[in-house]
């Protein structure tokens, strides 16, 4: 890699117009890396030299064991106490280490027979040696039982791997048995040996199909992984699903085993490619989701600051339609980032409580307000019922006044008892007949009642409702008028006491006298406003 990229600045020195005799480059990295490879190298080779010195330490060790045991022999001293001491170099040949590979097996022979030499002396004392020999025959035979079983699992290397346990068990630990068995262990110990060997032997010789089969697996995880990859999803359900299908993809992949070293490198190139493409793919939407959320957190905090900035707001009538659209408009925008989420909610939840609980208690002491309204009205529109107007003529319009006051101010009724105020109308047409009071003088007394229960009423809409309608009504008088007016054009040589001329004349003056009250009616609206 360096090379490369020493041929690179050379290339670039080269095309800038330099000699190549003159370039030299050198890499503050490179030195490092030669400094720290030198170093590493160096401890490495100190590193197999102790190796080497303690295999050969404990090779010395060994051929002392040896020694010491073939001393043993024939020496002048109580039996027990020479097993003793064969027993403790035993214990320090287990313990001593290993030993150069080439110098193995002729230690081992040479000790293995030295050892039999001894337990043959022992002939002497036939209950320790034969307490020996059946120690090591029970223990010899779990090895054979253990190894039997090894040679019946499938997995081959676990099983040798376990073997060279049993046979270092066998050569290092324990001793020779009577010499009746030793034909009989050895051939067992070396039968089920044999057996592992050759299942071994086996599985190599059928390795490669195993490691084109491992192929063909990891190459159809690879081409589930790309399917998956090329799949379009917009859900954050969608990606959480395929993200758990690929980790499950991932682990069969590691598990899969090994492939045909030819194209292990390709294969693993492709699975990571696969696995980077699904990633890049699952990147880009969760940008593009968290872009979102964060616009969708902003329109959130927008309609946070509207809710908090009129959560006090006493105009009931202009704000509770606000409030309950951007309650709505709330519904609408989609998530948010998690850990804003509740936060936000909380925040916007209170205002709008807030708001709510303020306009219910205002509506319930409107509502208690307005039954007291009622039924103080109820009471005046019995009263007004009762009085002899045909008696009272001289007195009958201040009368009249006075209850048209009194009703005023006995305040506004709930929505669902207005029916009274055209009990009422009603009522003062009867009176106003019976007092042969003027139509208009009437009509504007009358809709002084109704002028009071809108300035009263919270909603302004029906305020400019009553101003939409009186405009209405002037422009239908006016239309009618010109159309009436245009009607007599047609009677130009016609005498006025003509009966045809006479009614539409008088349909012209009474449409101007009600043109009048109306606009005399929304003079009186427009003095609400001043």
């Amino acid at each position: 890699k360096f090379d490369s990229l020493v041929d690179e600045k050379k290339e670039e020195f080269l095309a800038e117009g330099g000699n190549e005799i003159d370039f030299y480059y050198s890499n503050p990295i490179k030195k490092r890396f030669n400094n720290t490879y030198r170093e590493y190298r160096n401890k490495l080779n100190a590193h197999y030299k102790s190796i080497q010195e303690n295999l050969k330490k404990n090779l010395d060790e060994r051929l002392e064991i040896i020694e010491e045991i073939k001393g043993l022999i024939n020496v002048e001293e109580n039996i027990n106490t020479t097993y003793k001491h064969f027993k403790e170099l035993q214990e320090r040949w287990r313990h001593a280490g290993p030993i150069p590979r080439d110098k193995y097996n002729n230690a081992w022979n040479s000790y293995h027979h030295h050892v039999e030499i001894f337990y043959d002396f022992l002939h002497l004392n036939r209950e320790l040696r034969d307490l020996d020999f059946k120690h090591n025959y029970e223990q010899k035979l779990k090895i054979i039982e253990r190894a039997e079983e090894l040679a019946q699992e499938e997995d081959t290397n676990h099983a040798f791997r376990e073997l060279q346990v049993l046979h270092k068990l066998w050569k290092e630990e324990l001793g020779p048995v009577a010499k009746e068995h030793r034909e009989e262990i050895w051939g067992r110990f070396k039968k089920a040996t044999k057996t592992i060997h050759d299942k071994r032997q086996e599985y190599f010789k059928n390795l490669d199909s195993i490691y084109e089969e491992n192929l063909e697996k990891k190459q159809d995880i690879i081409d589930k992984i790309n399917a998956i990859a090329n799949e379009e999803g917009s859900s954050h359900g969608f990606w959480q699903k395929k993200i758990k299908e690929i980790e499950a993809l991932r682990e069969d992949f590691f598990s899969a085993g090994k492939v045909p070293i030819k194209v292990n490198e390709a294969t693993w190139s492709k699975f990571k490619e696969s696995v980077r493409n699904f990633n890049r793919k699952k990147n880009a939407f969760y940008k593009d989701l968290k872009k979102e959320q964060l616009s969708n957190l902003q329109k959130k905090l927008d309609l946070i600051k509207i809710a908090e900035d009129n959560k006090d707001n006493d105009d009931f009538a202009t704000t509770t339609p606000l409030m309950k659209k951007i309650q709505n408009d709330w519904k609408t925008i989609g998530h948010v980032p998690r850990k804003d989420s509740d936060k936000i909610w909380k925040q916007f939840k209170n205002a709008c409580n807030h708001y709510f609980d303020k306009l219910h208690a205002s509506l319930n002491a409107a509502n208690k307000e307005g039954l007291e309204a009622y039924n103080k009205k109820t009471e005046l529109l019995e009263e007004i019922k009762s009085i002899d107007f045909t008696k009272k003529k001289d007195k009958g319009v201040a009368i009249v006044n006075d209850y048209i006051s009194k009703w005023n101010a006995a305040g506004k009724v709930p929505s669902n008892k207005r029916y009274i105020e055209g009990k009422f109308n009603k009522v003062l047409d009867g009176i106003f007949k019976t007092l042969d009071v003027d139509t208009t003088e009437a009509e504007l007394m009358k809709f002084e009642t109704k002028l009071e229960d809108l300035s009263n009423d919270d909603d302004i809409r029906h305020l400019q409702n009553e101003k939409t309608f009186i405009r209405k009504k002037i422009d239908e008088m006016k239309s009618e008028i010109n159309q009436l007016e245009n009607n007599l054009q047609f009677f130009t040589n016609v005498d006025e006491d003509n009966p045809v001329v006479k009614e539409v004349l008088n349909n012209i003056e009474n449409h101007k006298e009600s043109l009048k009250v109306w606009k005399m009616k929304l003079s009186k609206l427009r003095e609400l406003d001043q």
